[in-house]
């Protein structure tokens, strides 16, 4: 774990990072960790109140990721081949497991936020009924939908190892 300190006043960040392997239907990546951000935005939240996805949207914006949308987790194991994403936390928990049907649940709370590379699998299997998340891309990049089947994984190798390094951390700011 590493602790970073984010621009814009926000102070030290806790890093958790998670090397997943391949399960052999979700393919994870071999190139970067799934990266959970604690308490990333909990000064901006506290400071905005309702305001918290707005904070959370404008502050990927501004380190370079778009395409935002706000909603939950999905309740079944699923990747993206096409694109890393971003999700940051503005209301209530969620339990979710990374890397498929064997990988680790780790608990997320409102202000973190989590870097998921693609090919990593996530799944929310559990979390509060207030759930509200903001998930965005490097550059508004296009994603898709990947489901933890055989086939699905075959077809994702070749686009997984395509997918560009975003040019900054989603979180920090920080040049990739």
């Amino acid at each position: 774990m590493s602790k970073v300190r984010l621009s814009g006043g926000v102070g030290p960040v806790a890093i958790e990072e998670h090397w997943l392997d391949d399960d052999g239907l979700v393919p994870n990546n071999v190139d970067w960790p799934l990266r959970i951000y604690r308490a990333a935005f909990a000064a901006a939240q506290a400071a905005s109140g309702p305001g918290a996805e707005n904070v959370i949207e404008a502050h990927f914006a501004a380190n370079g990721w778009s395409g935002a949308w706000v909603n939950g987790i999905y309740d079944f194991h699923h990747y993206h081949a096409s694109s890393h994403e971003v999700l940051g936390l503005a209301r209530g928990f969620a339990d979710v497991q990374f890397g498929g049907a064997s990988g680790p649940v780790v608990r997320v709370a409102a202000s973190d936020a989590v870097f998921i590379p693609a090919g990593v699998g996530h799944c929310r299997v559990g979390g509060s009924g207030d759930l509200t998340v903001v998930g965005a891309y490097p550059g508004g990049m296009a994603y898709d939908t990947r489901r933890a089947t055989p086939a699905e994984r075959l077809a994702s190798l070749p686009l997984i190892s395509r997918v560009p390094r975003p040019r900054f951390d989603p979180v920090t700011g920080d040049a990739t």
